[in-house]
Protein backbone atom coordinates (compact mmCIF):
# COMPACT_ATOMS: atom_id res chain seq x y z
CA UNK A 1 0.00 0.00 0.00
CA UNK A 2 1.19 3.18 -0.80
CA UNK A 3 0.28 6.14 1.53
CA UNK A 4 1.33 9.97 1.40
CA UNK A 5 -0.12 13.32 3.53
CA UNK A 6 -0.34 15.96 0.77
CA UNK A 7 -1.18 19.81 1.93
CA UNK A 8 -5.09 19.07 3.20
CA UNK A 9 -5.73 15.85 0.87
CA UNK A 10 -4.76 12.27 2.22
CA UNK A 11 -3.81 9.91 -0.33
CA UNK A 12 -4.34 6.58 0.68
CA UNK A 13 -4.00 4.63 3.81
CA UNK A 14 -5.44 3.32 6.95
CA UNK A 15 -5.63 3.61 10.84
CA UNK A 16 -8.21 1.22 12.80
CA UNK A 17 -9.91 0.25 9.73
CA UNK A 18 -10.51 3.76 8.59
CA UNK A 19 -10.30 4.27 4.80
CA UNK A 20 -10.69 6.75 2.57
CA UNK A 21 -10.72 7.30 -1.25
CA UNK A 22 -7.53 9.24 -3.03
CA UNK A 23 -8.10 13.02 -3.20
CA UNK A 24 -10.66 13.03 0.04
CA UNK A 25 -10.64 16.16 1.56
CA UNK A 26 -9.39 15.67 5.40
CA UNK A 27 -12.07 16.07 8.14
CA UNK A 28 -10.92 17.61 11.32
CA UNK A 29 -12.75 18.21 13.97
CA UNK A 30 -12.03 21.26 15.97
CA UNK A 31 -13.29 21.33 19.65
CA UNK A 32 -12.11 24.85 21.29
CA UNK A 33 -14.84 27.21 22.67
CA UNK A 34 -12.23 30.29 22.47
CA UNK A 35 -14.26 31.82 19.37
CA UNK A 36 -11.32 34.07 18.17
CA UNK A 37 -8.73 31.17 18.06
CA UNK A 38 -11.44 28.91 16.55
CA UNK A 39 -11.75 31.30 13.63
CA UNK A 40 -8.28 31.65 13.14
CA UNK A 41 -7.56 27.82 12.69
CA UNK A 42 -10.96 27.14 10.99
CA UNK A 43 -9.77 29.97 8.02
CA UNK A 44 -5.98 28.69 7.90
CA UNK A 45 -7.18 25.00 7.32
CA UNK A 46 -10.33 25.40 5.13
CA UNK A 47 -7.45 27.74 2.93
CA UNK A 48 -5.13 24.45 2.87
CA UNK A 49 -8.23 22.10 1.27
CA UNK A 50 -9.30 21.16 5.13
CA UNK A 51 -13.10 20.53 6.04
CA UNK A 52 -13.57 21.58 9.37
CA UNK A 53 -16.01 21.03 11.72
CA UNK A 54 -16.40 23.03 15.16
CA UNK A 55 -17.68 22.35 18.82
CA UNK A 56 -17.24 24.87 21.52
CA UNK A 57 -17.89 22.31 24.69
CA UNK A 58 -16.93 19.08 25.86
CA UNK A 59 -20.05 17.21 25.78
CA UNK A 60 -21.00 18.31 22.01
CA UNK A 61 -17.14 17.48 21.10
CA UNK A 62 -17.44 13.92 22.54
CA UNK A 63 -20.44 13.35 20.74
CA UNK A 64 -19.15 14.58 17.36
CA UNK A 65 -15.42 12.67 18.17
CA UNK A 66 -17.36 9.83 18.71
CA UNK A 67 -18.84 9.11 15.51
CA UNK A 68 -15.30 8.62 14.03
CA UNK A 69 -15.87 10.23 10.86
CA UNK A 70 -13.01 12.59 11.40
CA UNK A 71 -9.09 12.00 10.74
CA UNK A 72 -8.19 14.45 13.09
CA UNK A 73 -8.75 16.06 16.13
CA UNK A 74 -7.82 19.30 17.15
CA UNK A 75 -8.80 19.48 21.20
CA UNK A 76 -8.64 22.60 23.66
CA UNK A 77 -8.09 21.08 27.12
CA UNK A 78 -10.27 23.99 29.41
CA UNK A 79 -13.39 23.37 27.82
CA UNK A 80 -17.00 23.83 29.35
CA UNK A 81 -18.96 20.98 30.30
CA UNK A 82 -16.60 18.25 30.00
CA UNK A 83 -12.75 19.50 29.95
CA UNK A 84 -10.63 17.99 27.12
CA UNK A 85 -8.27 15.43 29.35
CA UNK A 86 -11.31 13.93 30.37
CA UNK A 87 -13.07 13.99 26.79
CA UNK A 88 -9.90 12.53 25.46
CA UNK A 89 -9.80 9.10 28.07
CA UNK A 90 -13.73 9.13 27.31
CA UNK A 91 -12.58 8.97 23.63
CA UNK A 92 -10.05 6.35 24.07
CA UNK A 93 -11.78 4.07 26.37
CA UNK A 94 -14.61 4.15 23.70
CA UNK A 95 -12.15 2.47 21.20
CA UNK A 96 -11.49 5.38 19.03
CA UNK A 97 -8.39 5.73 17.99
CA UNK A 98 -8.50 9.34 15.95
CA UNK A 99 -5.35 11.13 15.78
CA UNK A 100 -5.72 13.99 18.60
CA UNK A 101 -3.48 16.88 18.98
CA UNK A 102 -4.12 18.80 22.38
CA UNK A 103 -4.00 22.57 22.64
CA UNK A 104 -3.96 24.25 25.97
CA UNK A 105 -2.30 26.88 27.68
CA UNK A 106 -0.84 24.67 29.71
CA UNK A 107 2.18 24.23 28.85
CA UNK A 108 4.52 22.71 31.27
CA UNK A 109 6.24 19.08 31.03
CA UNK A 110 3.35 17.38 34.05
CA UNK A 111 0.67 19.15 31.95
CA UNK A 112 2.21 17.33 28.81
CA UNK A 113 2.80 14.23 30.32
CA UNK A 114 -1.17 14.60 31.58
CA UNK A 115 -2.06 15.25 27.85
CA UNK A 116 -0.01 11.77 26.32
CA UNK A 117 -1.24 9.97 29.50
CA UNK A 118 -5.02 10.63 28.30
CA UNK A 119 -4.10 9.55 25.06
CA UNK A 120 -2.95 12.35 22.90
CA UNK A 121 -1.15 11.70 20.15
CA UNK A 122 0.69 15.36 20.13
CA UNK A 123 0.42 18.47 22.65
CA UNK A 124 0.91 22.26 21.22
CA UNK A 125 1.02 24.47 23.86
CA UNK A 126 -0.51 28.15 23.57
CA UNK A 127 0.22 30.34 22.01
CA UNK A 128 1.62 28.67 18.63
CA UNK A 129 1.85 29.76 15.38
CA UNK A 130 -0.63 28.13 12.46
CA UNK A 131 2.28 27.66 10.32
CA UNK A 132 3.66 25.44 13.12
CA UNK A 133 0.15 23.97 13.85
CA UNK A 134 -0.13 22.98 10.28
CA UNK A 135 2.91 21.33 9.89
CA UNK A 136 2.53 19.14 13.49
CA UNK A 137 -0.92 17.85 11.45
CA UNK A 138 0.89 16.92 8.20
CA UNK A 139 3.27 15.19 10.55
CA UNK A 140 0.93 13.09 12.97
CA UNK A 141 -1.71 12.11 9.87
CA UNK A 142 2.02 10.64 7.67
CA UNK A 143 3.07 8.51 11.51
CA UNK A 144 -0.49 7.78 12.17
CA UNK A 145 -1.64 6.92 8.49
CA UNK A 146 0.91 5.95 6.29
CA UNK A 147 2.44 3.63 9.08
CA UNK A 148 1.96 0.19 7.77
CA UNK A 149 3.02 0.83 4.49
CA UNK A 150 6.43 1.70 6.18
CA UNK A 151 6.22 -0.72 8.62
CA UNK A 152 5.36 -3.63 5.58
CA UNK A 153 9.62 -2.88 4.64
CA UNK A 154 11.51 -5.68 5.38
CA UNK A 155 14.54 -3.64 5.52
CA UNK A 156 15.12 0.30 5.37
CA UNK A 157 18.46 1.79 3.64
CA UNK A 158 19.27 4.63 4.77
CA UNK A 159 22.68 6.52 3.61
CA UNK A 160 25.13 5.21 5.57
CA UNK A 161 22.69 2.42 7.06
CA UNK A 162 20.87 -0.25 6.25
CA UNK A 163 18.40 -2.02 8.52
CA UNK A 164 17.33 -5.72 8.29
CA UNK A 165 13.24 -6.27 10.37
CA UNK A 166 13.53 -10.06 10.31
CA UNK A 167 17.14 -10.41 12.08
CA UNK A 168 17.59 -7.23 13.66
CA UNK A 169 20.83 -6.33 11.87
CA UNK A 170 22.74 -3.19 11.34
CA UNK A 171 25.12 -2.37 9.10
CA UNK A 172 27.14 0.74 8.79
CA UNK A 173 28.57 2.03 5.09
CA UNK A 174 32.38 2.63 5.65
CA UNK A 175 33.44 2.38 2.64
CA UNK A 176 32.02 2.63 -1.25
CA UNK A 177 30.25 -1.15 -1.71
CA UNK A 178 31.72 -2.50 1.65
CA UNK A 179 29.59 -2.35 5.19
CA UNK A 180 30.52 -3.29 8.07
CA UNK A 181 27.67 -5.39 11.07
CA UNK A 182 27.12 -3.61 14.28
CA UNK A 183 25.59 -5.35 17.07
CA UNK A 184 22.37 -3.70 18.69
CA UNK A 185 20.22 -5.10 21.61
CA UNK A 186 16.51 -5.35 20.26
CA UNK A 187 15.19 -2.04 21.40
CA UNK A 188 18.48 0.02 20.37
CA UNK A 189 17.29 -1.88 16.82
CA UNK A 190 13.60 -0.66 17.22
CA UNK A 191 14.49 2.80 18.15
CA UNK A 192 16.87 3.28 15.47
CA UNK A 193 14.33 1.46 12.87
CA UNK A 194 11.78 4.38 14.35
CA UNK A 195 14.27 6.82 13.52
CA UNK A 196 14.94 6.08 10.23
CA UNK A 197 11.22 5.31 9.34
CA UNK A 198 10.67 8.84 10.48
CA UNK A 199 13.86 10.60 9.44
CA UNK A 200 11.94 13.91 8.54
CA UNK A 201 10.38 14.09 12.03
CA UNK A 202 11.35 14.80 15.40
CA UNK A 203 9.99 11.82 17.52
CA UNK A 204 9.14 12.68 21.07
CA UNK A 205 10.42 10.63 24.01
CA UNK A 206 6.71 10.45 25.11
CA UNK A 207 6.19 8.32 21.48
CA UNK A 208 9.27 6.30 22.05
CA UNK A 209 8.68 5.09 25.34
CA UNK A 210 4.97 4.35 23.98
CA UNK A 211 6.18 2.23 20.80
CA UNK A 212 10.12 1.48 21.29
CA UNK A 213 9.15 0.17 25.64
CA UNK A 214 5.78 -0.06 25.46
CA UNK A 215 5.33 1.79 28.52
CA UNK A 216 3.79 5.38 29.59
CA UNK A 217 6.50 8.13 29.73
CA UNK A 218 8.44 9.45 32.95
CA UNK A 219 10.26 11.95 33.81
CA UNK A 220 12.09 10.15 35.79
CA UNK A 221 12.58 7.72 34.02
CA UNK A 222 16.04 7.95 32.03
CA UNK A 223 16.08 4.23 30.78
CA UNK A 224 15.73 5.56 26.78
CA UNK A 225 18.17 8.09 27.48
CA UNK A 226 20.53 5.64 27.93
CA UNK A 227 19.64 3.47 25.28
CA UNK A 228 19.74 6.43 22.91
CA UNK A 229 23.44 7.03 24.72
CA UNK A 230 24.81 3.06 23.83
CA UNK A 231 23.46 3.16 20.24
CA UNK A 232 25.44 6.61 19.76
CA UNK A 233 28.57 4.89 20.74
CA UNK A 234 28.31 2.11 18.74
CA UNK A 235 27.34 3.89 15.70
CA UNK A 236 30.24 6.66 16.85
CA UNK A 237 32.58 3.65 16.63
CA UNK A 238 31.87 2.78 12.50
CA UNK A 239 31.56 6.31 12.24
CA UNK A 240 33.11 8.70 14.15
CA UNK A 241 33.11 12.01 12.28
CA UNK A 242 28.61 11.19 11.78
CA UNK A 243 26.27 12.42 14.39
CA UNK A 244 23.23 10.52 13.01
CA UNK A 245 21.15 10.32 16.10
CA UNK A 246 20.02 14.74 16.76
CA UNK A 247 19.09 15.21 20.09
CA UNK A 248 16.07 18.60 19.38
CA UNK A 249 16.04 20.35 22.90
CA UNK A 250 12.47 20.21 24.45
CA UNK A 251 10.92 18.40 21.71
CA UNK A 252 12.71 14.93 21.00
CA UNK A 253 14.95 12.99 18.95
CA UNK A 254 15.67 12.67 14.71
CA UNK A 255 17.68 11.11 12.53
CA UNK A 256 20.28 13.89 11.34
Amino acid sequence: MNAKVELGRFTGGERDGLHWQRGQPLQVLLIEDDSDVSTLISKALIKHGYQVDLCEDGEAGLLAALTGRYQIILLDVMLPSLDGLSLLSRLRSGGKETPVILLSVLGEEQDRINGFHSGADDYLPKPFSLQELQLRIEVLLKRCYAKSAIDDLSSITEDPLKLCRKDKRVEVKIEENKWQSVETTPVEFELLWQLLKSKEDVLSRPYLYQVVLNRAFSRYDRSLDMHISNLRQKLKQCLPYEGLIKTIRGQGYRYR
